[in-house]
């Protein structure tokens, strides 16, 4: 009994000692592995590890595969050295809550002129310079980050005023020197006062953005978050999401404003402007669902809609005797489109109608964002007998050197040239510039938003060829239009 005692005892001493020996070999094998994921881990290096207990071979592998094949996310980014969204992300993190403070988002004003005039290489310099610049501040920002871009981001953990924001802009906007070459900068700058406006990391990141697009608004281009931000994008959101069920369910129409002739009366076109009556949100101006269809990329879906009711009512028109001219607004994408002439070309053809049923208006910062193009595309277009005219003329970026060679047909000034006009002078030295000018060039000229009989006088003494506005007619449906040929002076042929 005592040598069976004494053999048992043995054999479990011997199975502790082998479990020891086996916990201590399994303890140090994931120390050597933990070691090993922080010091090659970060930049994924492959492990070199010996000596692997077999029960731990699966695993190694399995972490091995992740080390080489998942992307290096960095949190530094590559051209300024400062941290990136991801990093600024992270390093945030460990401070939250953050109830107090300052966020700041800055963005360099139409930076991305300086990449066109200059390159990229220039532009790159100077978002090295610039966030060196960031760097060497007198108030320092706890952190800081380039978000995206010409974006940099900017946390203060104390409370800044608009005194001390402007202070900090215009310090920022000193002129660089590169290569010889001086180079103003304009600052944007949204903020967000956390201790009102504290939330989660990505949310006070989206109210940094909102509060930046209320800048871009702002005569000082500074504009803090305020609470109904959240409640208008919600609103935007909603529009653009809405916006191509809209146009599949026609919730969205068209009305039609006359222009008058000044040199022999009646009316020969008309202006189709594009509405939207939203079953929850109502009437939608085209002033706020055009700017979210450019910036969506949805604006091609409008304008072929536009295009393709204009021309079903030309058909129409045209069966019932009814020959009018028919405008359509083009927005800055669809003049870049190198393929424009030749859809429209297709849609006519399509409908069996000649050019000379439709005009497209383009604003002047249309034709300047890519003037060859532009161009280009006005020429084939006008070989079709499409009419092409310049909308909202004098108020882009109007220049003789262009205008000279533009192959347009009219220019449309704009209603901002008739304030004060009765009044002031100036303002009527203004206009009848203005027209001559145009007129020299070959254009004809067309005044839009003239609402009196004096003003109509007084456009036709000064040459003007055409108006529009409530004075000769307002938009109307195509019925109503149908309804008021007469007064308009629009004759029915046989």
């Amino acid at each position: 009994m005592v040598y069976l005692i004494a053999f048992l005892a043995a054999c479990l001493f011997s199975l502790v000692w082998l479990w020891y020996r086996h916990s201590r070999r399994t303890e140090l094998f994931l120390h050597r592995l933990t070691q090993e994921l922080l010091s090659k881990g970060e930049q994924r290096q492959p492990l070199m590890l010996t000596d692997i207990p077999e029960s731990f071979s699966a695993l190694v592998q399995a972490i091995q595969h992740v080390l080489l094949h998942t992307p290096l996310h960095t949190t530094k980014d590559k051209l300024t050295g400062l941290p990136n969204r991801v990093g600024f992300k992270r390093a945030i993190t460990h401070s939250m809550p953050l109830t107090s403070g300052t966020l700041v988002l800055i963005d360099l004003y139409r930076f991305r002129y300086v990449n066109d005039l200059f390159g990229f290489a220039f532009g790159d310099t100077l978002l090295q310079l610039f966030a060196d610049r960031l760097r060497l501040m007198p108030k320092k920002p706890r952190q800081m980050a380039r978000m995206n871009g010409d974006e940099f981001l900017l946390y203060f953990d104390t409370c800044l005023d608009d005194k001390g924001l402007l202070e900090i802009k215009q310090l920022l906007q000193q002129p660089f020197s590169i290569q010889d070459t001086p180079v103003s900068v304009r600052l944007q700058i949204g903020y967000v006062q956390l201790a009102e406006h504290h939330a989660d990391v990505s949310q006070m990141l989206r109210r940094a953005d909102l509060a930046l697009k209320r800048a871009r608004s702002d005569k000082d281009m500074i504009a803090a978050y305020q609470q109904d931000d959240d409640i208008s994008q919600r609103r935007e959101l909603f529009i653009i999401n809405s916006l191509p069920k809209a146009l599949a369910h026609n919730q969205l129409y068209l009305v039609y404003q006359p222009k008058e002739s000044l040199h022999h009366g009646g009316c020969d076109q008309v202006e189709a402007l594009i509405r939207w009556e939203h079953p929850e949100l109502g009437l939608i101006s085209p002033g706020e669902f055009i700017p979210l269809a450019e910036y969506a990329g949805m604006i091609d879906l409008v304008s072929a809609w536009a295009l393709e009711q204009v021309l079903m009512q030309q058909v129409r028109w045209r069966a019932e005797g009814i020959h009018i001219r028919v405008a359509v607004n083009l927005s800055v994408e669809d003049m870049q489109e190198g393929n424009l002439p030749s859809m429209v070309e297709a849609a006519l053809a399509r409908y069996h109608l000649p050019g000379e049923v439709l005009a497209l208006e383009i604003t002047e910062s249309t034709l300047m964002s890519n003037l060859a193009r532009a161009t280009d595309n006005i020429v084939k277009l006008r070989d079709m007998g499409v009419k092409v005219a310049i909308d909202d003329f004098g108020t882009g970026h109007s220049s003789l050197a262009y205008l000279k060679d533009l192959p347009a047909d009219e220019v449309k000034i704009d209603r901002a040239f008739l304030d004060g006009i009765m009044e002031q002078e100036r303002a009527r030295n203004i206009m009848t510039t203005s027209i001559q000018l145009a007129k020299r060039l070959g254009f004809e000229v067309t005044v839009e938003g003239v609402e009196s009989d004096a003003l109509r006088k007084m456009l036709a003494a000064m040459g003007a060829d055409n108006i529009q506005g409530q004075y000769f007619a307002r938009p109307m449906r195509a019925l109503e239009l149908e309804m008021d040929l007469r007064r308009l002076g629009i004759a029915r042929r046989a």
